[in-house]
């Protein structure tokens, strides 16, 4: 693996009879933003805790930079918990100094990068205010200048969108960007799909406590059938229920989405569509990432 890498192999993790972990392995490369997703309860959030070191696993391993995560490793990792865990009387700037210095950075830095970090996420105002007269939303940005105050050589993020609204939301995907091109891998959970697909360089789906799959959003979808909609005004209802690799989804008044088996030629479509009179629209699109956690989920519960 190359430097600066964070690799998960193999990881294992048991609580009673429970088995939240079933050898999970993936890895984050450097610069790269991966997106870690699955169900409330898939292990997400327990991974992270591996990752970080909060949490031991029973099996596997967790490396960085090809060296077993250690307390030494940790603190070159910045952490955004789900849970906020800001100290809510202490006042913003003093909080970030505060946490720059335990992870090792003198008095002198800490100051000067908490003050860039609240500028940056547009609380430069806000430095003196106590955390809990903060906005949801602002607090949030706060936890996320806690996770990079120290200059981190890896991020880990669990949940790190939840709540905030749209501005706040580009801001910090801006920021995860700009860190990612500095060679930092970059690690995030989120529920909000559409996000990781806009985001992410690749995904990694995880259900009951296994990888289910993982990999660019283009090479997942690329052997999932393609959608199509057809809008052909005069095409009689059922008309393309018998052509070859074709599963007709939904057919009204707007038009009729198809389902296209892997491999299936779109111009015989486009042709039997245009038998039947004009064609006013004819588009298609490989699944979203939406749809292919949904197939990924349910399959794997299938099996």
């Amino acid at each position: 693996m190359g430097e600066r890498t964070l690799e998960i192999d193999r990881v294992s993790k048991r609580f009673g009879d429970v088995v939240a972990l079933d050898s999970v392995t993936f890895e984050v490369l450097p610069g790269e933003l991966f997106g870690f997703v699955g169900s409330n309860g898939a292990g997400k959030t327990t991974t992270m805790r591996i990752v970080l070191g909060v949490l031991g696993a029973d099996a596997g391993e967790v490396r960085f930079d090809g060296t077993p995560i250690a307390h030494e490793t940790r603190t070159r990792i910045g952490y955004m918990p789900e849970e906020r865990g800001l100290y809510p009387k202490m006042k913003v700037l003093d909080q970030l100094v505060y946490l720059a210095q335990l992870h090792g950075m003198p008095a002198n830095d800490a100051h000067r990068s908490a003050e860039s970090w609240l500028e940056r996420l547009g609380l430069g105002d806000r430095r003196k205010d106590e955390v809990q007269k903060l906005s949801l939303g602002n607090q949030q940005r706060v936890q996320l200048a806690a996770a990079l105050v120290h200059e981190p050589e890896v991020l880990v993020l669990d949940e790190p969108f939840s709540g905030l609204d749209p501005i706040a939301v580009d801001v910090m995907s801006e920021v995860l960007r700009e860190k990612a091109a500095t060679g930092v891998p970059v690690i995030f959970s989120s529920h909000q799909l559409e996000l990781v697909e806009r985001l992410c360089d690749r995904v990694g789906i995880i259900r009951s406590g296994r990888i289910v799959a993982c990999g660019s959003v283009g090479r997942l979808t690329a052997g999932a059938a393609a959608r199509l909609t057809v809008v052909a005004p005069a095409a009689p209802p059922g008309w393309a229920a018998t052509l070859p690799g074709v599963r007709v989804v939904d057919e009204n008044g707007d038009g009729t989405l198809l389902e296209l088996a892997p491999g299936t030629d779109d111009q015989v479509v486009l042709a039997a569509a245009l038998a039947t009179g004009p064609v006013h629209e004819f588009t298609r699109a490989h699944p979203s990432l939406t749809e292919l956690f949904r197939n990924a989920v349910t399959e794997g519960a299938a099996k």
